[in-house]
């Protein structure tokens, strides 16, 4: 059964919209329930390859190759390892999550949002376990088609400008993304004697100069900066999170922005790692930007939902700084951070669309003594909000703290400055919470709001463990990384290219020569 969890567990949504499909319209109860049931199914049969993960081997895990399309050797080539094994499992969690958050928000075409909800977790399940670069692109591009609809037909006033602004942010990333891929397996047609091939191993393979890595390195990299999105590439992202629904936004921030963090690491280093090398300080420069102007900018937000939108673009400056360390803290910071932000964040737009359904504003203005009348979603939205910045014994602060720690042994400067970013964070977070629960009830709307229900209790609580169980126990987390992390550090063209740069690694340099060499400095 191995060899075909990982396709059986990508299968069940596509299985559960066949079964939707004859079901009518009206039978809405039954629509929920399907979807519901065929999305928690792949989150159950996904924490079978954590209970079964070899952590003790950086190798791929659970594959399977079948011969696809032969005349160019492309093939349905699946498997996981410690870079994209909770990425998986976050995946599969979220989607049912998000499913079962829509319960009662969404009334007008259910059956459409459904489909749409079980294609995109399919789409974005795929892109996780493709070790063919071709499988890889049909995965990636296929996701967008859902999210169109989902942020277009289901999203707020401004849906049509923010979906298309979206689509068409991504697909400039992605053509040239495409083009990059058949300029590599046209290299590697020559390099092997003319024999075509997508497999991501044998390209990580190819003995590609400096000046060739570095357009296909930008190639690759743009497409992933976009969706991650790093600064300057972020402004689809306000847009679309403020304009898409509960489940969308929360599968936006949870998975797809995961998507250009996790491009970085499964193929941009590993296969142009000299080219990642030279660019290392830009990347690095462009991650402290996002993360103070992201923090900056939600500082003065209105809305609740755009406040919570824009500290995501802080928040994954944190990812792509620790990545660029390339130290195994700044990395295990990167992956831990990138679960982080899919949990707290995701919380976060299921809380405050859980407001939204009962006052129809996200104002921050026309909130405030929400306590009073919501002790409950209060307690929630309190815990999530210090977990977000980073409080000790939360899932942020472990992420944080490995990233500025990985940071802080190649660049002082960049940890410093990267460091006033988390109190930027608490700085708004905290104004926020401030002004929308604590105070007197200015507006007699909110003195008849009721807290949320069972069901929505039961959505919450699974954030606020892990939110705790990643702090107080991380490692649980880190362990089925590490030797995927290694193996990516240990990279001979990666080690040669660090040497000749002069960038430090892990077994090289420490955080207190550091210390000695500018206090001796300072004598």
């Amino acid at each position: 059964m191995d060899p075909y969890i990982l396709t059986i567990t990508i299968a069940l949504p596509l299985v559960g919209i066949l079964v939707m499909m004859p079901i009518s319209r009206k039978a809405e109860l039954a629509l929920k329930g399907i979807a519901f049931a065929f999305s928690l199914a792949a989150f159950l049969i996904s924490l079978y390859l954590y209970f079964n993960f070899d952590s003790s081997t950086s190798a791929m895990q659970f594959t399977l190759s079948i011969p696809w399309i032969t005349e160019f050797g492309i093939n349905y080539h699946v498997g996981i390892d410690g870079l994209s094994l909770w990425l998986f499992i976050l995946t599969t969690f979220l989607s049912w999550i998000a499913i079962w958050s829509s319960w009662s928000a969404i009334k007008d075409r259910l059956k459409g949002f459904l489909i749409s909800m079980l294609l995109l977790e399919f789409g974005m399940l795929g892109v996780f376990i493709s070790l063919d670069l071709f499988l890889f692109y049909v995965f990636w591009e296929l996701m967008l088609i859902p999210m169109y609809f989902l942020i277009g037909l289901w999203g707020g006033a401004n849906r049509i400008y923010a979906t298309i602004k979206f689509v068409l942010f991504t697909l400039v990333g992605s053509l040239l993304m495409l083009v990059a891929i058949i300029v590599l397996v046209v290299i590697n047609f020559y390099y092997t004697g003319g024999t075509y091939s997508f497999d991501l191993m044998a390209m990580t393979q190819l003995p590609l100069p400096l000046q060739f890595q570095i357009w296909l390195f930008a190639a690759f990299a743009l497409a992933f900066a976009i969706k991650v999105p790093m600064f300057p590439f972020h402004t689809w992202l306000p847009d679309a999170h403020v304009q898409a629904p509960t489940a969308g936004s929360v599968i936006l921030a949870g998975v797809l922005l995961k998507m250009g963090t996790y491009g970085f690491l499964r193929f941009c280093i590993p296969m142009f790692p000299d080219a990642f090398v030279e660019c290392v300080q830009l990347i690095s420069i462009l991650a402290i930007i996002g993360i103070i102007y992201g923090a900056l900018v939600a500082m003065v937000q209105k809305d609740v939902k755009s406040l919570v939108a824009f500290s995501s673009v802080s928040h994954l400056g944190f990812v792509m700084l620790g990545m660029a360390a390339l130290n195994m803290q700044g990395m295990q910071g990167s992956i831990i951070q990138m679960i982080n932000h899919g949990i707290s964040t995701g919380a976060l737009f299921l809380i405050v669309g859980m407001i939204y359904e009962r006052r129809h504003t996200r104002l921050i203005k026309d909130l405030g003594g929400v306590f009073a009348t919501m002790p409950v979603w209060t307690t929630f939205f309190i815990i999530i909000t210090l977990s977000s910045i980073g409080l000790p014994f939360t899932n942020g602060f472990v992420g944080e703290f490995l990233i500025l720690l990985g940071t802080f042994k190649v660049n002082v400067t960049y940890a410093v400055i990267a460091a006033s970013g988390i109190i930027l964070a608490a700085a708004y977070m905290l104004w926020m919470l401030q002004r929308v629960v604590f105070g007197k009830i200015t507006n007699e709307d909110n003195r008849k709001l009721t807290d949320i229900n069972l069901r929505e209790k039961l959505i919450l609580v699974p954030f606020v463990v892990l939110v705790f169980w990643i702090g107080i126990y991380p490692s649980t987390f880190f362990k089925p990384m590490n030797k995927s992390i290694e193996n990516l550090l240990d990279n001979p063209s990666l080690v040669h290219a660090m040497e000749e740069s002069e960038i430090p690694r892990d077994n090289e340099f420490t955080v207190t020569e550091t210390i000695q060499q500018n206090y001796e400095e300072a004598r």
